[in-house]
């Protein structure tokens, strides 16, 4: 595994993977050429059998540095085009297209993306590998009560938890912006927004009353606010699928999301309230609806555990990941050998 190192590195030590430091950042800029510079003797050093991109920016790079001449498969996680408009779109949009000469496989997180990215006119392979959350992963944290984490968190009165990069595309400005609704109707509401990211100085210049950034979050921390929540927000622009719907179903706690692509494929409407994107009136409502009705958002949350341990649609996409991996691997071995 390439990669910068931090927690992701630390995993994939962990389940035995080579990690190999990749100097990189999120978002491009004029760094990126030593970037590539860098990836390309990280390449040239290991000689991997099939590589898998993950996301824009090393979709990008990547696919410049292989240029086809190793299997290679990219995950984009959203596609990259919905993150522009205008010119910029465009551009991106002829990128995506453009690549795809230089990509075995595609590997969307959802149907939804793939019909989209189909739409958007990216040809080749596209392979709808659904996102998973098991239901055993959240057991630590299930193992202690709600009443014991909200304890250990402070936590005394109705709470909402959102918990993501704080950037655009996850709509906390519109969450924050959402909340004096909330307020009015539940005025000891506490809103927790877990994650960081470029959007956080604005979001804190925004907020008012009631809400309260927890910052960077490991996975068990985070999972700890989204058990001790009464309602989980989601109030993306776009998605892939997102896995904290999916890990809040796993806990058994009720949602608010949007109704986006990659959002509703996941989520059963009896679990969840949607809402449009970008409708702050309407997010306001819904999440008060669910913090004031504690019985039927326990109805939902049990639905949705139940919707979790009855999935398993995810343990098949890592077997079909392995799968595509193997063929992938064999057909490269026999064009170099051709």
């Amino acid at each position: 595994m390439a990669c910068p190192g931090g927690r992701l590195g630390a995993l994939a030590q962990d389940r035995g993977a080579e990690v190999v430091e990749w100097r990189a950042v999120r978002q491009p800029g004029i760094g990126a050429v030593a970037e590539w510079a860098r990836l390309r003797r990280i390449i040239a050093e290991v000689q991997p059998d099939v590589v898998h991109l993950h996301c824009a920016k090393a979709g990008l790079i990547g696919r410049l540095v292989l240029r086809g001449r190793v299997p290679t498969v990219f995950s984009p996680h959203a596609w990259s085009f919905f993150a522009v408009d205008g010119l910029m779109r465009r551009a991106v949009l002829g990128w995506e297209r453009f690549a795809t000469r230089w990509t075995s496989a595609a590997v969307c997180v959802s149907a939804a993306e793939r019909e989209s990215g189909v739409a958007a006119g990216i040809g080749g392979r596209l392979v709808v590998l659904p996102n998973e959350v098991s239901p055993s992963s959240v057991d630590a944290v299930r193992a202690l009560t709600r009443e014991e984490v909200r304890a250990q968190l402070g936590i005394a009165t109705p709470l909402a938890v959102c918990a993501a990069r704080l950037a655009r595309q996850k709509g906390q400005d519109v969450l924050v912006d959402a909340w004096e609704t909330v307020r009015a109707a539940v005025p000891d509401a506490e809103l927790v927004l877990v994650g960081d990211g470029p959007g956080r100085a604005a979001l804190q210049a925004a907020a008012g009353p009631g809400v309260r950034f927890a910052g960077t979050a490991d996975r068990d921390a985070s999972l700890r606010w989204l058990h001790a929540a009464d309602v989980v927000v989601c109030p993306s622009r776009w998605e892939g699928m997102s896995l904290v719907p999916l890990e809040a179903m796993a806990l058994g706690r009720p949602l608010v999301v949007t109704d986006v692509d990659g959002m509703t494929e996941v989520v059963p409407p009896s679990v969840a309230r949607l809402v449009a994107p970008e409708d702050v009136t309407s997010l306001g409502h819904a999440i008060a609806a669910v913090l004031i009705d504690p019985d039927g958002a326990e109805k939902a949350g049990r639905i949705g555990r139940e919707h979790a341990l009855t999935g398993g649609a995810g343990e098949r996409s890592a077997d079909q990941l392995l799968a595509l991996y193997g063929e992938l691997a064999a057909r490269g071995r026999l064009a170099a050998h051709a």
